[in-house]
């Protein structure tokens, strides 16, 4: 598979406590297949990390990755963060098992509300979601034509 280069910047790892990183490392390498330009931070990276990440790289999005159910509390106060930072306009999405995983089966609709609403996330993923189907989302959100 050819890379093609999209001009694009994206900052990718777990965060808080999480040392869960096979789903950001998964993610790094399809995002770099698409042509992304993917400052990793690896696992267990605090808010600053993404955020100085984001600022060093001029990225277009930040993807924080969640598997341990504590998404919520790691994400609280990120948006606000990267207002103060400059990054008003920068996506945000939390993937992976953002909460426990009943909560996901059965409030998944409170759980997305949340994390758009309240955290300000653009977006938020079940761990169900496919890695090229998080590239084709982001494109959209980009506004990247293939």
């Amino acid at each position: 598979m050819e890379k093609r280069k999209v001009n694009k910047s994206v900052v990718i790892g777990t965060i808080g406590s999480d040392a869960h990183i096979i789903g950001a490392w998964v993610l790094k390498h399809t995002f770099e297949q698409a042509g992304f330009k993917v400052a990793f931070l690896g696992s267990m990276a605090p808010q600053e990390d993404f955020i100085n990440a984001a600022v060093e790289v001029d990225a277009d999005a930040i993807l924080v990755s969640s598997s341990y159910g504590m998404g919520p509390i790691d994400c609280e106060g990120m948006r606000d963060r990267c207002i103060e930072a400059g990054l008003d306009g920068i996506i945000l999405y939390a993937g992976g098992t953002v909460v426990a995983p009943l909560k996901m089966e059965q409030n998944w609709g409170e759980v997305e509300r949340h994390f758009q609403e309240d955290l300000g996330f653009n977006r938020v993923f079940k761990n169900t979601v496919d890695a090229k189907q998080a590239v084709a989302i982001l494109k959209e959100d980009l506004g990247i034509e293939d």
